[in-house]
């Protein structure tokens, strides 16, 4: 492994020494190293990162109990003091002895203070991670109408506690490693033993176990590396900042990916169907939750094919529609000075940018912004004949399905396959834009997601009816079939690799 990939325990080799650690950490102004004076009479060396460490714990836990005379008082030597702390004698809950030097640097980058006694060849490493954190509040990208309004926040193991008071089962496991040599990020795969399909889980592991980059600070970085193919827009895993959806996929058989910082977990595998299904649809009546599934299907076919439709049939296909209506859209186009393919290009990219400074802005004036830019400067754009009035129609109401769709990533990659379309349609009429349905549906039916096919179940793999049907609660299965029997490995390895020399 290259010295650029390792982690802090795996860079820092060798005994523990306070001169080793001075190197490490000494030119950095928020590194403390203090001499402290117990009890009994030797002296120790205090050492921790300010910011990581509470002051009020390092306080309490550890120097109080070091200065109290019936505590530490009979303890003269270094040797007997250090057992002594490390068989009760201090407050702290979590101690532990390092005497190597990489596993001294990881904890004190994890937020714990080290206590050295010299010529002992040993540090005690204390746990007393600061309090500073956002307080769990209410998920603030995914609406929660029916449900409970927790969300996940930066810790990781805040957000493990989250999971944890869900699924309180004793098989549920959470195996942590590091990710990211300079950030030195932890992460999380989550999964119930004995429940989930363990080559799932295996593959999981390896994926996060040979992430190769810097350090995980954004969500990019994770899913970028555990992605099956990166040339495809189309995620295949799943995001959320819910835990109680996080912990509906785990029952279902999935498994859990969660990053220390990221407010949010991820879901593996991510099928084209689970895209389209929202917590609330396991809240509502069985009967509501599966017409709101179709209506965002149907909302799919609106917001991809509808601007593509409409400049094919406005372009080539005259004798598609009723007479009247065609009759309405050429009166209204006479005076327009564009081709409809070039028109409907514009419109989307008009929307895009409102919907982009909407985002941008702060809320009160991103809210003005697009009042601003869909009334007046629509309105403005119609009357002076720079666009007909149909195609505003077509456009906002292609948006408005697209909004409907509870995953932002899989609304993104819609959006992209909705420009292509056009242009499709604006090249070869109908002609084109079946061509783009038909390669667009091949390469949806070619994505895997951790060996899973991705049209699952609409391919086959399980019941077709359930992408589109929630079944009552006492009928409902377990586990979705096509996670319990996941696809080889060393498929799932090639398809991953080819995908990332793809990209």
């Amino acid at each position: 492994m290259e010295t650029g990939q390792r982690t802090a325990a795996e860079r820092y080799t060798g005994p523990l020494t306070e001169e080793g650690l001075e190197a490490i950490f000494g030119g950095s102004d928020d590194w403390v190293s203090r001499n402290v004076r117990t009890a009994g009479g030797p002296e120790a060396l205090l050492m921790y990162i300010e910011g990581l460490c509470d002051g009020d714990s390092i306080a309490e836990q550890v120097l109080r109990p070091l200065t109290e005379p019936e505590r530490m008082g009979m303890f003269a030597a270094p040797g007997p003091a250090e057992e002594a702390i490390l068989s009760g004698r201090v407050y702290s809950c979590a101690v532990k002895r390092r005497r190597e030097l990489g596993e001294a640097a990881s904890d004190l980058l994890d937020g714990s203070c080290l206590l050295i006694f010299p010529g002992t060849g040993s540090a005690l490493s204390f746990q007393v991670k600061s309090k500073d954190k956002r307080p769990v509040g209410e998920p603030r990208d995914e609406k929660v109408l029916k449900g409970a309004r927790d969300a996940f926040v930066e810790p990781i193991r805040v957000n493990t506690g989250l999971v944890r008071r869900r699924l309180k089962n004793p098989d549920l496991r959470i195996v942590e490693t590091d990710m990211g040599s300079r950030a030195g990020t932890k992460a999380a795969v989550v999964y119930i033993e004995g429940f989930t399909s363990p080559a799932l889980v295996d593959e999981l592991k390896r994926r996060v176990e040979n992430i190769r980059t810097e350090g995980i600070i954004t969500s990019a970085a994770l899913e970028e590396n555990i992605a099956d193919r990166l040339s495809s827009p189309f995620p295949t895993l799943i995001s959320t900042e819910r835990p109680d959806k996080f912990c509906l996929n785990i029952l279902e058989g999935r498994v859990g990916i969660l990053a220390d910082g990221l407010p949010m977990g991820y879901l593996a595998p991510g099928t084209f169907a689970q895209f389209f299904k929202a917590p609330e649809d396991s809240a509502n009546h069985f009967i509501v939750g599966s017409i709101l599934t179709v209506l965002r299907y149907l909302a799919l076919l609106i917001s991809l094919l509808l601007p593509a439709f409409y400049v094919s049939v406005a372009t080539y296909h005259h004798e598609m529609l009723p007479t009247k209506l065609m009759m309405t859209i050429i009166q209204a186009r006479q005076s327009v000075p564009f081709p409809t393919g070039f028109e409907a290009l514009a419109m989307l990219t008009a929307f895009e940018l409102l919907q982009e400074a909407g985002l941008r802005l702060p809320q009160s004036v991103g809210q003005t912004v697009s009042i601003i830019g869909a009334l007046v400067v629509g309105d403005a754009a119609v009357s002076a004949k720079m666009l007909s009035p149909e195609i505003v129609i077509v456009v906002a109401l292609a948006g408005i399905s697209g909004y409907t769709m509870p995953n932002q990533d899989m609304g993104n990659a819609l959006r992209i396959c909705r420009f292509l379309l056009v242009i499709c349609a604006a090249a070869a009429g109908m002609f084109g834009l079946a061509i783009g349905c038909g390669l667009l549906i091949y390469h949806l039916c070619s994505l895997e997601s951790c060996g899973v096919p991705y049209m699952t179940p609409l391919s086959g793999g399980g019941d077709r009816l359930s992408a589109f049907i929630r079944r009552p609660s006492p009928e409902a299965p377990l586990a979705e079939p096509a996670l319990k029997t996941q696809g080889d490995g060393s498929r799932r390895t090639e398809n991953a690799d080819s995908g990332r020399m793809e990209s």
